[in-house]
């Protein structure tokens, strides 16, 4: 059965003439392109509600402490708050010497010289000019011929270059073949040609060509053809800087990018977690941190993650997804009982041999790298968690070194726990529990009090009480925690074998308390039991872990 309708649908992309799958023989980005950022324009563009001029100013600062050193402000004759906003950036100059703003405008001439009016005093500027070329736009919208259009992106050059040496200024030139990947990429090349004719791009002032895809109609590698396609066969190559500027229609923003810049382009064009009109432009941190997670410098900061994400979703009133890759909430996060007892063996692989490389299972990055703990970001407990990650959480936080054994005793009683609260346990919850269930347990029996003596092994006057009923038994045993094992077998005909004693200092020093874990095997039933105690004395720990290793087997 078909989905109803799909015969109106037909691919609205164009091959370029010529086989171009060079980029296919490479296998990574192999250093980071140059980076503009388009949220001020394009992403603002498409809120709901657009930042006003504080946030604007505010959304402005955090990209250049990120490191951008192109930014496009804006569309300064699209309205008066643009407008506004760019005057304010260069009267109040907010702008580094180091970072050169981008302004956009249509290839019409009222509209490019209220742009150059906005630039005015502006010490670096890319004045980035576009006019549609595709089939579809030429056709449904202008109904004019490839000429008229080429016409157009002509008289729009030499108006900025007219424009530009009248003011004697030294901007920069940038043109966009609106709905690249909608045009016939011979047409696309004829017309971004005829504009770098006008410019006559040198290596002192490269112009930039924008390749767009204004509209995903086709799979990334199409994309890729396309760009490379152009690279080979532009004009003054050496002289211009080739900038990609991806949607997201098809949710093959990223895949995009990656594979355009293998394909020869110099530049990316996007946004912050990828905001832009209907589903997005491509998101820049995700290409980026994908370059860092290969060992290649994006050249942009991304360390402080939580607070880049906290800024922007002030800004722009947008959420960011949990799963959105490398900043989500929960993109560390292991809930998996397997992905978690992987990630706590390579966490501490890792810190036992100190590779040179980052390579932990399920982790593609270390956290800690874009200023996320290991704590509250990586091992999250629920109803789906096993033992590996509810013994790191008990490790990590509160030292506790469980027994494997003991651990899984300990998974079991936590994913119990999360199943019949629903709900994600967090670590100091994880750690009443197990108190709860494994610590100082004296119901039925307890042992307040115990005598030693040195005869033959170790005597012991073990005082006991249960359901209230205080006993006192001698007993002999080859230790003091035998002894006493021994003394509460002979008063109460329990019938047990102690299978698992491990003990260890929670804190470092002199005066510090110790825990002991007591697993004691059911003669009755064949399971494992499982208790700890925790005190100064460690014949006292190992008593308590004893006493509620029983305990938790005749409460079974």
């Amino acid at each position: 059965m078909m989905m109803k309708n799909v015969v109106k649908y037909k691919k609205q992309y164009f091959m370029p003439p010529e086989t171009c799958m060079d980029w296919a023989k490479k296998d990574s980005v192999e250093k980071a392109p140059i980076w503009c950022s388009v949220d001020l324009r394009d992403g603002n563009q498409a809120l709901v509600v657009p930042m006003t001029l504080d946030q604007k100013l505010k959304f402005f600062q955090l990209l250049v402490d990120i490191g951008f050193k192109e930014i496009e402000v804006g569309f300064p004759a699209a309205s008066e708050t643009e407008y506004t906003f760019l005057r304010t950036l260069i009267e109040q100059n907010l702008i580094p010497d180091d970072v050169t703003i981008q302004v956009l405008t249509q290839a019409r001439e009222h509209i490019i010289k209220k742009t150059f009016e906005a630039v005015k005093g502006a010490k670096n500027v890319i004045v980035h000019v576009y006019n549609s070329t595709s089939l579809a736009q030429r056709e449904q919208v202008f109904r004019k011929s490839k000429e008229e259009i080429l016409e157009i992106a002509v008289e729009g050059a030499k108006l900025l270059k007219e424009l530009t040496e009248a003011e004697g200024a030294d901007y920069r030139f940038e043109y966009s073949p609106e709905s690249f990947t909608g045009t016939e990429p011979e047409y696309a090349l004829e017309v971004c040609n005829a504009v770098l004719d006008v410019w006559q791009p040198t290596a002192e002032r490269k112009a930039i060509i924008n390749l767009p895809v204004t509209v995903q109609h086709s799979m990334p590698h199409v994309y890729a053809q396309q760009i490379e396609y152009m690279s080979k066969n532009m004009k003054y190559r050496e002289n211009v800087l080739i900038s990609l500027h991806p949607h997201n229609d098809r949710g093959c923003g990223v895949a995009d990018t990656e594979m355009g810049l293998l394909a020869g382009a110099d530049r990316v064009e996007g946004t912050l977690f990828g905001n832009g009109e209907r589903t997005g432009n491509v998101d820049i941190i995700t290409v980026a941190m994908n370059m860092y997670s290969q060992g290649v410098d994006p050249e942009l900061d991304f360390t402080n993650m939580n607070k880049i994400s906290e800024g922007y979703e002030e800004y722009t009133g947008m959420k960011i997804y949990e799963r959105s890759p490398y900043s989500g909430a929960l993109v560390f996060a292991a809930f998996s009982g397997s992905h978690q007892d992987a990630i706590a063996k390579g966490m501490k692989w890792i810190e036992e041999k100190d590779p040179d490389h980052w390579t932990v299972p399920y982790l593609p990055i270390d956290p800690k790298d874009v200023g996320r703990s290991y704590d509250a970001d990586v091992i999250r407990i629920n109803s789906q968690s096993g033992k590996g990650g509810v013994g790191y959480i008990l490790e990590r936080n509160f030292g506790l070194n469980l027994p494997p054994k003991m651990r899984e005793a300990m998974g079991y009683a936590t994913k119990d726990a999360s199943d019949v609260l629903n709900k994600e346990l967090q670590p100091e919850e994880i750690f009443e529990l197990f108190k709860e269930k494994f610590e100082n347990v004296t119901t039925p029996y307890e042992v307040p009090e115990v005598h030693y003596r040195q005869s033959n092994g170790i005597s012991a006057e073990v005082h006991s009480i249960c359901n209230g009923e205080r006993t006192v038994t001698y007993a002999q045993g080859n230790g003091r925690l035998n002894a006493v094992s021994n003394a509460l077998k002979k008063a109460y005909g329990l019938e047990y074998s102690v299978v698992t004693y491990t003990e260890h200092a929670l804190e470092k020093s002199s005066s510090s308390r110790a825990i002991a874990y007591v697993g004691i095997e059911s003669k009755r039933d064949g399971k494992l039991y499982w208790g700890a105690g925790v005190d100064a004395d460690i014949i006292h720990a190992s008593i308590d872990a004893l006493v509620t290793a029983i305990n938790n087997s005749v409460n079974a």
